[in-house]
């Protein structure tokens, strides 16, 4: 029922098994384990960039936070206050800073890796809902990204400052997980959970895995203000694919 059911999907979704570190649809014994599978080395090389995009998918919206506002979609925008679980303290560090909102349809590769080197710092997560994070929903329902569930990334960087990393829970996501801590969701809990981390504790590489999704959802990105410059071929709705040039430092 697995291999048939991953082998609908495939076909369903024109999913290319050929960048997979196991294209044999027959040998992954439960539908996760195919969902969250790992690419063949070499397939997706890192930019010369300060900043490269962390994920498959395609841009949803990206540029500068207007004062604490993120733009969503035509006549939807929430605060990063809101993003990050009500911190003001947090989100005030990224006032008038860039973000960068990317969703992963389901065909895509659905682990998550850094966009450039970091130290974690906390990781929250946000209970909510659960609505599509798709292009029209997204048009659609009011502060989509800061009421669904979701799992924040706190970073710092010795030549960024901070950043954060969110992942955005959807329908039928049943987990999001990270590879310092492992699945965060399930349990569903009811409460703000907020963990903290020593320096040096958790270092990743630009690159490296962070984190995973269980079927299609959103990563969002905030950095400070002059951080960064993004890649001047971004556009929304633009496919992008993990390891393409997202932004360099301005000048200075």
């Amino acid at each position: 029922m697995t291999t048939g059911l991953i082998r609908w999907f495939v076909g369903k979704y024109n999913v290319d098994m050929s960048e997979a570190a196991n294209p044999d649809i027959a040998s992954y014994p439960s539908f996760n384990e195919f969902f969250t599978r790992a690419l063949r080395d070499g397939v997706r090389p890192l930019a010369q960039a300060d900043y490269v995009c962390p994920v498959d998918g395609a841009i949803s919206q990206f540029g500068d936070i207007d004062d604490h506002q993120i733009f969503q979609a035509k006549g939807h925008k929430f605060t990063t206050a809101e993003l990050v679980g009500g911190d003001q303290t947090l989100a005030a560090h990224f006032q008038h800073g860039h973000f960068a909102n990317v969703y992963l349809s389901p065909k895509d590769y659905h682990r998550i890796h850094m966009p450039c080197d970091g130290r974690l710092t906390r990781m929250i997560y946000v209970p909510g809902k659960l609505f599509s994070v798709n292009p029209t929903t997204a048009r659609g329902v009011p502060g989509l990204f800061a009421r669904n569930e979701r799992v924040v990334c706190v970073f710092d960087s010795d030549e960024f400052g901070p950043f954060v990393m969110t992942l955005v829970g959807a329908t039928i996501v049943g987990s999001m997980a990270t590879v310092w801590h492992g699945v965060v969701n399930p349990p569903r809990m009811a409460r703000i959970c907020d963990w903290q981390y020593e320096p040096g504790q958790v270092t990743l590489k630009k690159g490296d895995e962070m984190g995973r999704f269980l079927l299609g959802s959103t990563v969002v990105m905030l950095f400070q203000k002059g951080a960064i410059r993004f890649n001047p071929a971004w556009a929304p709705e633009g496919k992008v694919r993990l390891g393409d040039v997202m932004g360099n430092r301005p000048l200075r």
